[in-house]
């Protein structure tokens, strides 16, 4: 019985973890897409670092094509220079280039 209820508690204890982790992943795209619907050719790097490191959900110094949203993901394969399947912050810098 006690082998159960630790076994539920674990459970739980985990699903509450994902759905926390799924909140803040949620959290983030939000902030990332009002980010990206302010941004302009006037805008600085430092707001398109901003954006990239919303949009990096995963944190590994990458955009996927998962992790892009509105304009980024329209223009991924323009903005993603060298071919690579992801965006560095380089690559990202250039949709400002794209708002003019």
């Amino acid at each position: 019985m006690k082998k159960f209820a630790l076994t539920l508690v674990l459970t739980a204890s985990m699903f509450s973890c994902s759905s926390i982790q799924n909140m803040g992943s949620s959290s983030s795209i939000k902030q990332a897409a009002t980010l990206l619907g302010s941004l302009s050719s006037n805008s600085t790097v430092q707001q398109v670092t901003s954006l990239f490191s919303l949009l990096d959900t995963n944190k590994d110094e990458a955009i996927s094509s998962t992790e892009a949203i509105g304009s980024v993901a329209e223009n991924f394969n323009v903005l993603d220079t060298d071919s690579n399947s992801s965006l560095n912050l380089t690559e990202l810098t250039g949709l400002l280039a794209l708002l003019k």
